[in-house]
């Protein structure tokens, strides 16, 4: 059966995770920076400001904080159009602010880029250059309409036009840049995080899937000496009932039903408990564990070790990691997912290095991605056409970054390339993989090598 891989959506992300206490917090800040300065501006520097309008703008913003603090609970996330709704209160205010104060000759204009930065970090793109675009239209306004900053002598305070523009141009770019900058960075944040989840998600689902299987063998393995018991002990009374045969059919019948228990267990699994060589097993073994839910699917899969067919005795004799696993796993259905009609599979090793190699004769990377392979939700382009061969996949990587981070999580190099082969080359040249790993960090070591595998281990949920 071909694995499941976890469903991860990246477009709601950054949905519906804003609290509606971190924005409360943050207006706080804000009214009792507004309180002050406007303190200091007419009591120390003498300026003349409208003091019942511009306290009636900050009371907007106190008297909003009361209403949210009685209204919601404080630990309400805010959905989308809530949050870009209390950012734009808040731009509105501050800009309302700042047209009484002498628009952009006030030095405080700079505390616009601060909503639109919190917009960037938490709520999707487009809502985003929403709040962004309004921010610059309410910025360029400000430039021909503001109530003048007038001193105590009388003197309007005002910025010579060429610095004006230069304080405009300045707040229009950084509106874009940092906003770009937030939003990227928090972009990658949050990708990284639920391909993160993704990954843990999918080695949590192949561990119970190991631990299943050792809780089968051990079931075998404990009933199989009961079960012999029963079987014997019903024979026996069948002979010794055969001058009643109602007794006689039942004692059959605990014999039949003694079998049956017996064969289900013989289906479910042969392997004695946790055993040594459940644990460490050859590497011929791993790669076709991992690749076994692929080999029915249309697709030649071919195995080489050392460039041709080698003895499990001969290989390395590697320990059983369900990252191993699931990560050559993920490597081997990429490759069968995308391959013409034929993938390699080859293993080879010396005495400090275990290299793993899989390719297929598809048509490789796309060679515009080829340096991002391995990262979490790669796109394609917008307007390239889905792939025919595989329309119902979205190109977003989730895969290999789960196989890459499996994998390197157990000490392997990971690299992804297209192949060139030579004319005379029996290999695929499609897609390629490279694995290496320190033979020191997975394989069991000499010393115990020839070991026996020793008894069977309890196994403590």
């Amino acid at each position: 059966m071909t694995p499941t891989k976890p469903v991860v959506s990246i477009d709601n992300a950054r949905n519906d995770w804003l609290r509606l206490r971190t924005l409360i917090l943050l207006r706080w800040l804000a009214i009792f920076g507004q309180i002050i300065t406007v303190f200091v501006a007419t009591q120390y520097f003498d300026l003349r400001l409208d003091l019942g309008l511009c306290l009636a703008t900050i009371g907007l913003s106190l008297t909003a904080n009361i209403v949210a603090i009685a209204v919601f609970p404080q630990n309400r996330r805010l959905t989308e159009v809530e949050a870009m709704l209390t950012l734009l209160f808040d731009i509105s205010q501050l800009v309302l602010l700042l047209f009484l104060t002498g628009g952009l000759n006030n030095p405080f204009a700079l505390l616009i880029l601060a909503p639109v930065t919190i917009s960037a970090t938490a709520l999707r793109l487009q809502s985003t250059l929403a709040l962004g675009g309004i921010a610059v239209l309410l910025i360029s306004i400000l430039v021909f309409f503001h109530a003048p900053l007038v001193s105590g002598e009388g003197v309007i305070l005002q910025q010579p036009p060429l610095f004006l523009f230069g304080f405009w141009l300045a707040l229009i770019i950084g509106v874009i840049f940092v906003a770009t900058y937030a939003w990227r960075v928090s972009s990658e944040n949050n990708s990284m995080s639920l391909a993160l989840a993704a990954t843990q998600m999918a080695l949590s689902r192949e561990q119970k899937l190991t631990d299943l299987g050792g809780v089968i063998a051990a079931a075998a393995h404990e009933l199989g000496t009961p079960l012999a018991t029963i079987k014997l002990v019903s024979g026996e009374l069948i002979d010794e009932l055969k001058d009643f045969p109602e007794l006689a059919e039942d004692a059959a019948l605990i014999r039949q039903q003694a079998d049956r228990c017996g064969k289900i267990l013989h289906s479910m699994g042969q392997a004695g408990k946790d055993d040594l060589h459940i644990k460490h097993v050859p590497l011929s073994a791993i790669i076709e564990e991992a690749a076994e839910p692929h080999i029915d699917r249309g697709i030649e899969i071919r195995f080489a070790y050392q460039g041709s067919v080698v003895p499990a005795a001969e290989q390395p004799i590697i320990r059983r990691q369900p990252e191993i696993i699931h990560g050559i796993r993920n490597l081997v259905q990429n490759a069968v997912d995308f391959a013409n009609g034929r993938v390699d599979i080859r293993a080879s090793w010396t005495d400090d290095r275990i290299e793993l190699h899989v390719s297929d004769d598809g048509k490789g990377y796309p060679p515009h991605l080829i340096g991002r392979i391995g990262d979490p939700f790669i796109r394609e382009r917008s307007g390239t056409a889905p792939d025919p061969q595989r329309p119902e996949y979205s190109g977003m990587g989730l895969g290999l970054f789960i196989a890459k981070t499996l994998l390197e999580r157990t000490g392997a190099e990971v690299l992804f390339s297209n192949g060139v082969a030579a004319a005379d080359s029996d290999y695929s040249i499609g897609a390629m993989v490279d694995v290496s790993w320190s033979r020191a960090k997975i394989s069991q070591s000499k010393d115990s090598a020839n070991m026996p595998l020793g008894e069977n281990q309890l196994i403590v949920e």
